[in-house]
């Protein structure tokens, strides 16, 4: 019998450890998406390293966190864009969710401002392979491995056009391309699409909007990429389709899990890793630490609207701090635009704040989040009740998710009031539900037989020892859409069936023809001959 104070899931770990350890070292070439992406793949490289693999991350000259100091070989090319431009490019796209927010699923996304940005992004592609001595760097580097975000596109263009074995490592895949890519069946009647904000159970009127929104995303998501699939094209030197740069895929990581996700069909290769950026906790620095005692018995309220958002119109801004002003808690609010007016004692501004170490203090109270992947996930593994103002993207869902769930609050940060923000934040603090709730959801969260990040590494390993899984990928890929669908068995056995009724049907008519047909013009006859 094991000892009372190991884990149960120390072995298990221990072994997928170990067997990550065997292998020789290798080879890994990363390329990463800017922005808060890059926070948790850094976390997965990073662990990498000190098992002997060499990894190289390929990085535009202009991004906002790609450039920091790493600890690994970094190569990068030159942009047609400047900072300003993306700065620019990005501020635009969020400016316009301060407006109006999306609706109806990802295809109001596809002719939004966010347009422009994404094709600045997808241009860094051909930016690169325009750098001929980097691309014969690369050419020559005998990789094993691409560790990719997918969300630019060019991290999938680079794996085929080095023939190499790939790893995804994304929340989710925009539009249709997880199920087309990993051949992951998923029924419109009970799978609801991105951005649509429904449950698994929906009504008939939502599963018509659901569905309609699958056929959308198939009819007008190739648009979308148009400027990304030219340029792999291009790159390629042969038509592709994102179906076709995301069916190589060997291992998809994807950052979420069950207790946030709604049960689906998924495949072999699909990994869940969701709760990766909250494996490690830190001790609060001084400044925090004051900050979190002075709050006395009535604790602290975390507010975050993510790394990428850290100005709100004037306007909105006074209202949340009127709301803030109102409850007895002490708010740590992370913002950089003006200073509200009529900001009260009780809220501190910072330019940062150590939002997953905050949220593990035993004074955390409640939660104020963009509803992004990576707040979700640290209010899910600290068990702190969350008030959720979603903007744009998968925030939609998330948050959709967490208040079904019962663990938060959702408001329209569009159109609420500082009535809606107090009352809100009241209902989280003081109705003990929302406690239970996110607590039950935490629990099952941890109750796993490996970390995500050791889980996401394992995995990283595993692919390029083997040089890929095609192992776990399904012969589906190999179908075409009507063999797929057993249209063309559906098909012939529609033909045998026609065909003995046919036969059998004109069995029938001979049969009855010299049965009845005959004695008709004997009697027929019979009468003749008497008259």
């Amino acid at each position: 019998m094991a000892p009372a104070d190991i884990p149960a899931s120390l072995p298990l770990g221990l072994c997928l450890l170990l067997a990550s350890g065997f292998g020789h070292a290798g080879k890994l070439l990363v390329v990463p998406m800017d922005g808060s992406h890059w926070f948790t793949m850094q976390m997965v490289v990073e662990k990498l390293l000190p098992k002997g693999h060499e990894v190289v991350v390929v990085v535009p000259e202009v991004s906002w966190q790609l450039g920091k100091p790493l600890n690994f070989t970094v190569k990068t090319y030159s942009v047609s864009h400047t900072q300003e431009d993306l700065n620019r490019e990005f501020k635009f796209f969020i400016d316009s969710q301060w407006k109006t927010q999306q609706e109806g699923g990802v295809l109001p996304l596809l002719t939004s401002p966010a347009q422009g940005f994404f094709e600045l992004l997808f241009s860094h592609c051909r930016s690169l392979f325009k750098d001929k001595k980097l691309v014969e760097y690369l050419k020559q580097s005998s990789f094993d491995a691409v560790f990719l975000d997918p969300f630019d596109v060019c991290g999938l263009t680079v794996a085929k056009y080095f023939s190499l074995p790939s790893v995804v490592f994304s929340r989710g895949i925009f539009c249709h391309y997880l199920e087309e890519g990993s051949q992951c069946p998923s029924p419109p009647s009970y799978v609801p699409r991105g951005i649509l904000k429904l449950t698994d159970t929906m009504t008939f009127k939502e599963r018509v909007w659901n569905l309609l929104s699958y056929m959308g995303e198939h009819a007008f998501c190739p648009s979308f990429f148009k400027t990304a699939t030219d340029i792999a094209s291009e790159v390629l030197q042969t038509p592709v389709t994102m179906t076709d740069l995301f069916s190589p895929v060997s291992v998809w990581l994807l950052r979420t899990d069950f207790t946030l996700e709604l049960p689906r069909p998924v495949m072999p290769n699909v990994i869940h890793i969701g709760g990766i950026n909250c494996h490690q906790r830190k001790p609060l620095s001084k400044e925090f630490e004051a900050y979190v005692n002075a709050s006395g018995e009535h604790g602290i309220v975390v507010f975050s609207l993510g790394s990428m958002v850290s100005e709100i119109p004037e306007k909105k801004a006074m209202e949340i701090a009127e709301a803030l002003g109102r409850i007895p808690q002490t708010v740590l609010w992370r913002y950089t635009g003006t200073r509200p007016s009529n900001l009260a004692k009780n809220t501190i501004l910072v330019k940062w704040l150590p939002q997953n170490d905050l949220l593990g203090h035993p004074k955390a109270r409640a939660f104020i989040t963009h509803s992004g992947s990576h707040g979700i996930y640290e209010g899910i593994c600290n068990g702190v009740p969350m008030v959720m103002m979603p903007l744009f993207g998968d925030q939609m869902d998330n948050a959709k998710r967490m208040e079904t769930r019962g663990a938060g609050v959702t408001l329209n940060v569009l159109e609420m009031t500082a009535d809606d923000l107090e009352n809100a934040l009241k209902t989280v603090i003081n109705n003990k539900s929302y406690k239970e709730n996110i607590m039950r959801l935490s629990s099952l969260h941890k109750d796993r037989p490996i970390e995500p990040l050791d889980l996401a590494v394992f995995w990283v390993e595993y692919v390029m020892r083997h040089k890929g899984a095609p192992h776990l990928r399904p012969a589906a890929h190999d179908l075409t859409w009507y063999q797929y669908h057993s249209l063309d068995v559906i098909g012939f056995l529609l033909a045998i069936v026609f065909t003995v009724v046919f036969i059998v049907y004109k069995s029938c008519a001979y049969g009855c023809r010299k049965c009845f047909g005959g004695k008709g013009r004997v009697k027929k006859s019979h009468k003749s001959k008497t008259h």
